[in-house]
């Protein structure tokens, strides 16, 4: 069949490549760069800045404890244009692996007229479609919010920012506070309701103690107008660069008149990613789903398989997340409880251990500063919850467990785990502490 992707981000390069494996003839339509938001504007410019900022707290922590005696010089605009740099090389590689799977790649605008999709002003012709056009920040109703950056604009910078304020209270509006905040510049997170309201308040209340210590927060204050020196608030004028970090917005005004779309503009699909249109399907940040890019490749995967003619459905049970900052703090999303052999959740019981001594954190113990683990289980079946941890890696080991709670392994399988050492994980003490229940 003849299958055409639009969006070469994570999950229309996920759909192309695994449609390209079951032989299909597959196009691959991006107006710009491969690799989406992920590559080219988000995380992996977050790798890139936070690699930076871990160092200079590393070197400072060093400093403090007179282990070294350093002296250099940090310069943003070399780091950003490094990180360009990367970055290119990145895609490069990506476009190589893409056209060696045997999928073409057309770098254009396309675009619906009467129905049917034009490249270039030629039609171009399907079997199945799948549309993967990805997101962009979501600019909220603010007088002179023109005068904000966006998390697109980060990396034009010049230098840091003497003041950043940034408008927003989840993972992106944390992640870049930590960065700046490490590179020296004074920052204020305003947020219109709770900050990080949907992490475990314990883990919220270390990440705020301990990983953003110097960084302001400032909770259910209104934003009303931003000016280039700064913006005007429900508790007063502040002074600053303005951030906004206020979300995502799905890409689907290309297909807004073919299919069904949501109140935020998302596209409107089943769990076979399958959207109101016969033989047209939609994955990542322009559903408005889960908003990573392992989610997205998911998603596109599953689109591909159902566009093939293989009936998948998505998985949203137990996801790994994970916030960038000095350590990783990643959790697991709750999910949908299971139901498997009629459990029935009743004891439950909270485990807690300090983060241990190991690659990391090693020079962290004299401050007192190795993160947590806690979890929830149920010790009458066995049955993991909710997880979290605060450690370097936590991220590795958080996606592992991801795949061993939505195959409905129990704690007791721990009794045959072995830990690579030395490691900072926490999480197989403790369930090697739950598996003798």
């Amino acid at each position: 069949m003849k299958m055409v992707i639009i969006g070469g981000g994570p999950a229309g390069r996920a759909a192309a490549l695994e449609l390209a494996r079951l032989e299909n003839e597959v196009i691959l339509i991006e107006k710009s760069d491969l690799g989406g938001t992920c590559l080219n504007k988000g995380c992996m410019v977050v790798c890139g800045l936070n690699d930076v900022a871990r160092f200079l707290n590393d070197a400072t922590n060093f400093q403090n404890q007179e282990v070294l005696k350093l002296n250099y010089k940090f310069s943003y605009k070399n780091m950003a244009h490094g990180i360009k740099t990367t970055l290119s090389k990145i895609r490069h590689i990506t476009e190589k692996e893409t056209l060696e799977a045997g999928v073409k790649i057309i770098y254009a605008p396309a675009y619906f007229q009467k129905g049917l999709l034009y490249v270039e002003g030629e039609p171009i012709e399907y079997d199945k479609l799948i549309i993967a056009t990805g997101g962009r920040p979501f600019i909220p109703p603010i007088e002179g919010a023109k005068n904000a950056i966006t998390y697109q604009d980060i990396l034009n910078l010049e230098e840091v920012p003497e003041k950043l304020l940034i408008v927003g209270s989840g993972i992106i509006a944390t992640e870049f506070a930590s960065i700046f905040s490490s590179m020296g510049s004074e920052v204020h997170i305003l947020c219109r309701n709770n900050f990080l309201s949907n992490l475990d308040q314990e883990v919220k209340e270390y990440v705020v103690k301990n990983l953003l210590k110097d960084i302001k927060i400032h909770e259910k204050v209104d934003t009303t107008k931003i000016t280039r020196s700064g913006a005007l608030t429900s508790r007063g004028q502040m002074e600053g660069l303005v951030l906004l970090a206020t979300g995502i917005v799905p890409n689907s005004q290309l297909v807004s008149d073919l299919v069904i779309t949501g109140k935020r503009g998302e596209i409107v699909v089943n769990e076979r990613m399958e959207t109101s249109a016969p033989g047209i399907y939609a994955a990542g940040d322009v559903i408005g789903g889960m908003g990573t890019t392992p989610v997205a490749r998911m998603e596109g995967i599953v689109a591909a398989h159902n566009a093939a003619g293989i009936e998948k459905k998505a998985n949203y049970e137990h996801l790994p997340y994970a916030i960038s900052l000095d350590y990783d703090v990643a959790f697991l999303s709750s999910g949908k409880k299971s139901s498997l052999d009629g459990e029935n959740y009743s004891q439950m019981i909270e485990g807690k251990i300090p983060g241990s001594a190991g690659p990391g954190s090693f020079w962290r113990v004299l401050s007192s500063n190795t993160g947590f683990t806690k979890t929830m289980v149920d010790i009458e079946t066995g049955s993991i919850q909710e997880l979290s941890s605060i450690a370097p890696g936590a991220r590795y080991n958080m996606a592992y467990l991801s795949l061993l709670m939505r195959i409905h392994r129990k704690t007791y399988d721990f009794d045959h785990f072995v830990e690579t050492h030395p490691s900072t994980d926490s999480i197989y003490k403790l369930m090697r502490f739950f598996a003798k229940y």
